[in-house]
């Protein structure tokens, strides 16, 4: 170790993260200490991580903290995140922010302070590249002087802003690729009640638990689209055509519009969803490059609508992994089996069920036909505790149904999964 250059030691010592840690390895020799003071590039102090700073009055707290980064030269990642500590005072705060932003490129800030830090007014036009802010007020964004020239992700969680703030936030972050917005408590004018989000650079989208009436997101290069925990009567994209990756779960929208240029589609991921299936699958029918289709907990509108497999198998010749739950009611299939096509390329095969029914062992037997690359096959059920006789007998069936199905195709490696 005493042959290792200071520079090593100040990356090793980065790699720790947490200051508890990166304190306590670098009083083993004056060289550690100052591979930490003049090299060290990441520092964390999370009240999650250790128990002390729950103890702790905030003002010595803040003490601890100042003395720990006022001995570092250049930090490029800072994390603060006191989730379960009382509110700090705003001057320390703002030192910690003045004292690393010339040199800072990632920051992680979740603080309570009184009065609320103005972290854009802090930290804007420097080299900032990541920034996460957490339980925190943002208000009032000036364009004119509040800009984040180098800022590639943002992400806001709790945190309450008003739409316009949010959308000039963006406009200030002309090279901004990701953003997540977690339960951000936004403030929308009666006069306008759409939520508008445009940038000519995002690429990944991350939304939960926002609920309001309409919000159009304007992002002509964007990649990826998740959707969580959301509510709204509207939402549209408006895009290029680049999105490769499109998830939904558990969101209730009345109107979902991702614009007609769906041709760069890869993957299709669904859940927790009702959706008017002839109008969702005209928006990705035209998706020659989808490899991964998960339907998992739709309901349909209108209750006579089946999935027609014989137009995906068409429609979607590179798909690879397949992802199908459904409900039996009387015993009657929700996707039903049409045609002769195959799906040519599907290796992988999710399904899920929830009632044992000797018709779902015949439909799997004709589906399993026309998946001849088929390798893998993962099938999900919901099992309570207690079982009656004739629900023991039932499951006693399928299982034996099963492996004599199985047998036939004793190439495809099969597993089960139970809740």
């Amino acid at each position: 170790m005493d042959d290792l250059p200071v520079e090593v030691i100040g990356n090793i010592l980065s790699q720790l993260g947490a200051a508890r840690d990166v304190v306590v390895a670098s009083a083993t020799c004056r060289k550690w200490r100052e591979a930490w003071r003049n090299h060290l590039h990441s520092l964390s102090f999370d009240s999650n991580d250790w128990p002390f700073y729950n103890d702790v009055l905030p003002r010595r707290l803040e003490i601890v903290i100042t003395q720990t980064i006022f001995q570092t030269r250049g930090l490029r990642r800072l994390s603060i995140l006191m989730d379960d500590v009382d509110e700090f005072s705003a001057a320390p705060v703002i030192a910690w922010l003045l004292f690393t932003r010339d040199s800072l490129s990632e920051l992680c800030y979740n603080v309570r302070t009184i009065p609320n830090v103005n972290i854009l007014e802090k930290c804007g036009r420097h080299k900032l590249e990541i920034l996460a802010l957490s339980h925190n007020s943002i208000v009032g964004v000036e364009p004119s002087y509040q800009r984040f020239p180098c800022l590639r992700s943002l992400s806001l969680s709790f945190i309450s802003i008003s739409a316009w703030d949010l959308s000039s936030l963006l406009n200030v972050c002309p090279k901004l690729e990701v953003l997540k917005l977690i339960n951000p408590d936004i403030a929308i004018s009666d006069a306008h009640t759409t939520l508008e989000l445009s940038s000519a650079s995002l690429k990944d989208v991350y939304i939960d638990a926002i609920s309001t009436d309409k919000v159009i997101l304007e992002a002509d290069h964007i990649e990826k689209l998740y959707l969580k925990d959301c509510t709204f009567d509207q939402f549209d994209l408006v895009a290029k055509g680049g999105l490769r990756k499109l998830k939904i779960d558990d969101v209730s929208v009345l109107h979902l519009d991702i614009g007609e240029n769906t041709e760069n589609l890869e993957v299709v991921d669904i859940s927790n969803f009702t959706i008017a299936w002839p109008k969702f699958y005209h928006m990705i029918s035209r998706s020659p490059r989808l490899r991964k289709l998960r339907l998992w907990g739709v309901v349909f509108d209108d209750e006579d609508e089946e999935v027609d497999f014989e137009t995906l198998a068409l429609c979607f010749p590179r798909l690879s992994h397949l992802s199908l739950s459904y409900d039996l009611i009387e015993c009657v299939l929700h996707y039903g089996l049409q045609g002769s096509s195959c799906f040519e390329n599907v290796v992988v095969l999710e399904l899920g069920w929830t009632i044992m029914c000797d018709f779902f062992i015949d439909w799997l037997s004709g589906f399993l036909e026309r998946c001849p690359l088929l390798k893998k096959m993962i099938i999900y059920g919901l099992v309570s505790g207690a079982k009656t006789h004739d629900e023991c007998k039932a499951l006693a069936r399928f299982t034996s149904s099963i492996v004599q199905l199985m047998r036939i195709h004793s190439h495809v490696e099969v597993s089960f999964e139970f809740e």
